[in-house]
């Protein structure tokens, strides 16, 4: 398995369609080897500032989906 280690620099935008949350960022990409015993796994690194807009932005997504998933009735 091929490891990575993503640094988000920037959310860029949100956007979902068909039951997919498309995520737009400026990131960098380098690849990695596992350390020691650890299992091989890929690693998203971000900012607190940047964590705390991508937990906003996916709150917003999520109800969007709910508000559109809802019946008229229940509106």
């Amino acid at each position: 398995m091929k490891t990575y280690r993503i640094e988000v620099q920037r959310l860029i935008s949100m956007s979902h369609d068909k039951g997919l949350i498309d995520v737009k960022v400026d990131a960098l990409v380098l690849p990695t080897t596992p350390k020691g015993d650890q299992a091989p796994s890929t690693v998203l690194s971000l900012s607190e500032k940047d964590a705390r807009a991508l937990l906003l932005l996916l709150k917003s997504q999520f109800a969007a989906l709910e508000q559109k998933n809802k019946g008229r009735s229940q509106r």
